[in-house]
């Protein structure tokens, strides 16, 4: 239910009562995230933000030929005359009846087909085409490198002599915004989020023609970046007197049981002269009013910008941690005349952190590891234009092995998996695009931490990736104005950078840093700490095991590798050989595994077709475990773990390399109920055997101070016989935007996973939309957007999305000579978000 504050306000006071009325809490999809608290926010009641993802026309252009390209640049004009020649897709009577018909967010690129290069390279060579992941977009491929976004909307007569702007979260890349036939905006980077004031160009009541062309031409990226609008688009209106665009920034310092509240708020007045005053409204987690602050009168000036601090204490505090995110909430109000004229929502936390030469990360006074995970934005069956609820499915299928830390790989994220971080308890390194120092990348810089610096979730703020210049004094001369410019904007947050040089640790960009990113060279860092005892350091990038998952046997040739912990590229390491450096020193503040997920191109260690992703994730690309989880889940985490493999199906009288992982004491093997010995778990390590095969149960059995605890069995299985579907969704909100991952086993008579199955599954999707489908294999050239997809070592899966009507998504799975399957979500009413 939403606060309502219109007719509260009318005398410029917030009743108190009006907050017994808390919203829904947001969903919770997986059992590692109970420990969240309900979030209590109110909402704007006078402000609008709509959603404007729906409805959408798609068409892809040209880079090289204006004919194909609509005619934008035809006649070398198109800057030359405001709101005319830009192009036909811009004009008001242009038919789109042959565009294609889509939703935001959208990556076009992921619907391209693979395309193998035409120079033949040897598996130890590198082909600079995979590093996208064999996509053809760039400048050799023109004609799917420009893609075209057409909608058409109307904005009521009544809306005149507000303040119409355009939001965009990030465009991938290079975006032109034509609105009415005029261009009102360029933005480069394609991780930028920005905003464009179309109010002087507005049809008031009528309608009104949006086109936006994105050209790909360009990358800025080494991995998979997809192209389009790939994130949120939103249309704001506002009162001439506003609150700026991220225009609320809350600091807040915890003393003891007490929290102090500086609230800064930007007022941007496009109007004529006027008289206001500022409302800020505190809600804690659970929604109750806990601070009204009301400000002085103020008189602006047409034109006028101004910042209005205000302060606050809090008692008894409750504070943001990973156990128990709690989130306050700041209503600002302006009012003029006894009025709301513009209003705005922003959540924060309390909580304090602290680096420490000595004890390394420090959350609430406590020293907390950073068991962290590197992350590129795409994911299987949907590219880089993930759905919400994807964005918190993620992060907490990290937070099932124990990661609790997140560093946004390489480029500033989509706001809502900020929003995730928030709400379930994830620390975040938030990192800007391009380190430089020039005006475009300052400006990118500013506009990162702008957004931003609320989350509670951010600990840290990263200037740059592995870059040439890092131990040099130019490098140190960039690092300088860079981090000068994050202090000037959050003096709460430390500046990091990830480096990869050991010489730039102790000179160039390392010395300007307030905390130093290592990426991979683990074993240095406690050298480098013992002869430089007040640096703090971290390793950025760590643990780079590239695995295959459901794969044994190493054959170079296939351009698999094994799901083992022996295999790295020689700049990284193992996981066991990072972690038993860093996890026991308390020198080091942590580490971020390289990487979370696998991820689209960079298709490490086989940069050579046919490989098109990346192996070093501890999950697949959709999302399910490799091994390797169990063995960080063993140490990451606080339970009991045991985890057997490989799986029981070879030849008779193979020998086989059996291994666990675990954090118990001793580990005792059995084959067919005969033991094979017993191997001491050494912290952080693994036990392992050789083994000759024979059919039948392989069992392993943990024991703790001689205690059997937990046990965990390899059976040699049947032939598929069936399909299983299974969800982490109890239900789904029928907005039009929910979603959910729907995975596919394929399993014998008696249920269980037949590890070498490869059978085609098709789907079919009713009450919803099947958005995508995947299989975690790094070598697969089949579409992601299909109606089927063959099970890699046993398991697929699809994403399906629910519609706007309440009623059942029904998701059905068929396989010749398969048993097929079908599950059921329910979709509950809802109320969607305001949208055009």
């Amino acid at each position: 239910m939403a606060l309502s504050r219109r007719d509260a306000m009318k005398a410029g006071a917030v009743l108190a009562a009006a907050a017994t009325a808390p919203a829904a809490a947001a969903p919770v999809h997986h059992a590692a995230v109970k420990s969240s608290v309900p979030v209590a926010k109110p909402e704007a009641s006078v402000r609008e933000r709509l959603l404007l993802d729906f409805g959408w026309k798609f068409h892809l252009g040209h880079a090289a030929d204006p004919a194909w390209d609509f005619g934008f640049g035809a006649n070398q004009r198109t800057f030359a005359k405001a709101g005319y020649g830009i192009a036909t897709s811009a004009d008001a009577d242009f038919k789109d009846d042959d565009w294609t018909a889509i939703n935001l967010p959208h990556d076009w690129v992921v619907d391209l087909p693979f395309v193998p290069s035409t120079k033949s390279y040897k598996p130890d060579e590198e082909d600079p085409r995979a590093a996208h992941g064999f996509k053809p977009v760039g400048r050799e491929y023109p004609q799917t490198s420009i893609g075209w976004y057409r909608k058409v909307f109307d904005i009521p007569a009544s809306d005149l002599g507000r303040r119409i702007a355009l939001e965009f979260d990030g465009v991938f890349r290079a975006a032109t915004v034509i609105f009415n036939g005029y261009i009102v905006a360029t933005s480069g980077s394609g991780y930028r989020s920005f905003r464009v004031d179309v109010s002087d160009f507005a049809n008031y009541g009528g309608k009104n023609v949006l086109v936006v062309r994105v050209d790909a031409s360009l990358g800025e990226g080494w991995f998979y970046e997809g192209a389009g609008i790939y994130r949120h688009v939103w249309l704001t209106k506002q009162d001439p007197l506003h609150i700026a665009q991220w225009g609320t920034w809350v600091k807040s310092s915890v003393t003891g049981r007490t929290a102090t509240l500086s609230i800064a708020t930007d007022l941007v007045n496009e109007g004529a002269v006027r008289t206001a005053h500022i409302v800020s409204t505190v809600f804690d987690p659970d929604g109750r009013v806990v601070a009204t602050l009301k400000s002085p009168e103020l008189n602006l000036g047409a034109g006028e910008k101004r910042t209005v601090a205000q302060t606050s204490t809090l008692s008894s505090p409750r504070l943001w941690s990973l156990e128990v995110p709690a989130l306050y909430h700041v209503l600002t109000q302006i009012v003029a005349k006894g009025a709301v004229i513009d209003d705005a929502v922003t959540s924060f936390g309390l909580r304090t952190t602290k680096f420490d030469p000595a004890k390394g990360f420090l959350l609430n006074g406590k020293p907390v590891k950073l068991k962290g995970t590197c992350n590129h934005q795409d994911h299987a069956g949907i590219g880089a234009a993930l759905p919400d609820a994807l964005q918190d499915w993620r992060i907490a299928k990290l937070k099932e092995f124990g990661c609790n830390a997140y560093r946004t790989s390489h480029n500033p994220p989509t706001p809502e998996l900020l929003d995730a971080c928030d709400r379930l308890g994830m620390l975040v390194i938030d990192e800007t695009r391009r380190m430089s120092s020039d005006e475009e990348s300052l400006s990118d810089l500013e506009a990162m931490i702008r957004r931003d610096r609320n989350h509670p979730s951010i600990i840290l703020w990263s200037i740059g990736n592995e870059e040439p210049q890092q131990p040099t004094e130019r490098g140190a001369r960039i690092a300088r104005v860079m981090k000068r410019r994050c202090n000037e904007l959050d003096p709460t947050r430390p500046v990091n950078a990830a480096i990869d040089n050991p010489d730039a640790w102790g000179k160039g960009i390392g010395p300007v840093l307030d905390v130093i990113g290592a990426n991979y060279r683990t074993p240095k860092i406690p050298g480098f700490l013992a002869t430089s005892p007040k640096s703090i350091v971290i390793g950025t990038e760590t643990g780079s095991t590239v695995s295959t998952r459901g794969v044994y046997v190493r054959d170079k040739a296939s351009g698999y590798c094994v799901a083992y912990d022996t295999e790295a590229p020689w700049w990284a390491s193992t996981a066991e050989a990072w972690m038993k450096v860093a996890m026991p020193d308390s020198r080091i503040a942590g580490g971020f595994v390289w990487t979370g997920f696998d991820y689209r191109g960079e298709p490490t260690p086989f940069n050579v077709w046919p490989n098109v992703s990346s192996q070093f994730g501890i999950l697949d690309t959709c999302g399910f475990w490799k091994d390797n989880a169990w063995y960080y889940k063993a140490w990451w985490g606080n339970e009991p773990v045991l985890h057997l493999f490989p799986h029981w199906n070879w030849t008779v009288g193979e020998k086989i390399n059996v291994w666990v992982h675990s954090n118990l004491d001793t580990i005792e093997l059995f084959l067919n109920g005969q033991s094979l010995g017993s191997r001491k778990m050494e912290p952080y390590g693994h036990v392992e055997w050789d083994v000759t095969y024979a059919p039948g149960t392989l069992e392993a059995r943990g024991y703790k101070d001689g205690k059997l605890v937990l046990t965990d069995k390899r059976e040699t299985v049947g032939a598929a016989a069936q399909i299983l579907l299974k969800t982490d969704r109890g239900s789904l909100a029928a907005d039009g935007e929910d979603a959910a991952v729907v995975a596919v086993e394929i399993v014998d008579a008696e249920g269980r996973v037949v590890p070498t199955a490869s059978n085609l599954v098709s789907f079919k999707v009713t009450g919803g939309a099947l958005l995508g489908v995947g299989n975690g294999d790094p070598r697969s050239h089949e579409p992601d957007k299909a109606s089927q997809r063959a099970a890699f070592n046993g398991l697929c899966a699809a994403i399906v999305q629910a519609s706007k009507s309440a009623g059942d998504l029904r998701v059905e799975a068929m396989a010749p000579g398969l048993k097929a399957a079908a599950l059921v979500i329910p979709m509950k009413p809802a109320k969607p978000r305001a949208a055009v």
